[in-house]
């Protein structure tokens, strides 16, 4: 490397994140601030980090896509035999982390998950590509395997498997939901005096409170 990693750094500027200016709930600034994201990042615009805690406390993290929310929190879909499936089964906690380069903005999200219904699951499965629910089929994630060739072996028997036929979604296939208790919206500033806004949801109701940078 060339570069000297400790040079680089980047003087963020952006919209004021105003106490006032902000919704009661935080889904409604979740919604408008995804939206805009989606017309900056294209197709990376519903990216997320999700960071789970295996049995002994160590926390793991890799990214996922966020393919659903509304008031009752943000779904993705994995195998459920995975590695985060088993954690989350474990310690059905997780956190979510967002961001946005091209806005300057994060919003990070916590809670408790827990699986959607197999109806949610069936409807989302059946949207997919036919290549993606085959890939659903093919992929023992998180298990060692000998080396790509055996994957793609796995992937021609499946394809003969299911040819001419419509493909069921696994039953070890889903979705999961998170439920926040806590969302923080994060608004790059200069002079790293940044905009931080949380929500937390305490007594059956949201309130928010701004942080210092």
């Amino acid at each position: 490397m060339t570069r000297n990693i400790a040079d680089i750094r980047r003087d963020y500027e952006g919209g004021r994140l105003e106490e006032g200016m902000v919704p009661a709930e935080p889904m409604v600034l979740f919604d408008e601030w995804l939206t805009l994201a989606l017309d900056a990042e294209g197709e990376d615009g519903n990216v997320m980090t999700l960071a789970t805690v295996d049995s002994q406390g160590l926390p793991h993290a890799r990214i996922v896509l966020l393919k659903g929310y509304d008031e009752r929190g943000l779904v993705f879909y994995t195998n459920y035999h995975s590695h985060k499936g088993s954690e989350l089964t474990n310690v059905p906690y997780a956190a979510l982390v967002f961001w946005w380069p091209s806005l300057g903005r994060q919003i990070r999200v916590e809670g408790r998950v827990e699986p959607v219904s197999d109806e949610e699951s069936d409807a989302y499965f059946n949207s997919r590509p036919r290549a993606s629910q085959l890939g659903a089929w093919v992929a023992t994630q998180s298990v060692v395997i000998p080396d790509r060739h055996w994957i793609e072996e796995r992937q021609h028997r499946f394809e003969q498997a299911y040819e001419g036929q419509d493909i069921p979604r696994p039953g070890h296939w889903g979705g999961y939901r998170v439920t926040p208790d806590m969302i923080e919206f994060w608004q790059g500033q200069p002079s790293r005096l940044h905009d931080r806004i949380r929500y937390e949801f305490r007594d059956e109701a949201w309130r928010s409170f701004r942080l210092a940078p």
